[in-house]
């Protein structure tokens, strides 16, 4: 009996070969996919007023919203200018503008995040507490987006965050801040409560004595008390340096310093952390 011939029979080994070495011509003479562009940073030094900002304050948001990443980019170094130089042309939209800035920050591409980490850092040094009046925690949501950057294993992205950091530290009033980051040392993260706690331990650094106790004294000597048993080393260390500032600033007028600052450990804290804290003092 004679076979059917097959149509779907598989072609001969010539026939793939061939069809192998087409494919690959066809591929090798794509023309190569575009590159990303590449992103400048610009220190804020290097930055230049706006010609015409009445006009371009109009579309700032709109602008920050945009789907091409490049266009936020620009747009955040806008902000920066704006910052700078047209301060008072921002001020009416800066709530608005921090928003934008944590949504770029929140973006998976380095390079956005970089620059509105950047950003951030322009806007707390030339508005400082005037960047906390928010009603939609726009503040809030930015701190938090700060210490989650400083706190990942992208090294130019964590140092950035780390910078805007401390423009926050020493462009805000230590007590309002200090209230924003008492969350954060309780935070799940070690990394977060880590940067947290140098956060603090930096604004405590600017604080007297008079301030400490408005934000509650025996409340910030447990909070470093809890910060000496945490699992990261910073950690640890940021508790150690906002030991020795209360100390400092409790002792400054007393003529037995060990002994008033051992009496005022022992009646506040528990035996176990009034312990801890004494012994950090112990050799001043």
């Amino acid at each position: 009996m004679a076979l059917k011939p097959i149509d779907n029979a598989l072609p001969l080994p010539h026939e793939t070969a061939k069809f192998g070495v087409n494919e690959e011509s066809k591929i090798a003479s794509l023309p190569p996919p575009p590159a990303d562009p590449i992103i400048d940073y610009i220190s804020s030094e290097n930055l230049e007023p706006i010609s015409d900002p009445e006009s371009e304050i109009q579309g700032l948001v709109e602008e920050l919203d945009s789907k091409d990443w490049t266009r936020v980019c620009e747009s955040l170094n806008n902000v920066r200018r704006f910052a700078l130089y047209h301060s008072l042309l921002l001020l009416p939209i800066l709530e608005k503008v921090m928003l934008m800035v944590v949504k770029a920050m929140k973006n998976p591409r380095s390079a956005l995040c970089k620059t509105s980490i950047m950003a951030s850092s322009d806007i707390f040094k030339v508005f400082g507490d005037q960047s906390l009046d928010s009603a939609n925690n726009a503040f809030d949501n930015l701190l938090l987006q700060l210490l989650l950057k400083a706190s990942q294993d992208k090294r130019f992205v964590c140092e950035e965050a780390d910078k805007a950091l401390n423009a926050v530290v020493k462009s805000m009033t230590p007590l309002p801040l200090l209230n924003k980051l008492r969350p954060y040392v309780r935070h799940i993260n070690p990394r977060i409560r880590a940067k947290a706690a140098i956060t603090i331990s930096n604004s405590v650094s600017k604080m007297g004595l008079e301030a400490m106790n408005e934000f509650g004294l025996v409340s910030l000597v447990q909070m470093a008390a809890d910060l000496l048993n945490d699992r990261l080393p910073e950690a640890r260390e940021a508790a150690r340096n906002i030991v020795t500032c209360i100390y400092e600033a409790y002792t400054r007028n007393e003529e037995q310093k060990q002994e008033s600052w051992q009496n005022f450990c022992q009646s506040s804290l528990p035996p176990i952390h009034a312990q801890s804290i004494v012994k950090i003092t112990s050799s001043q």
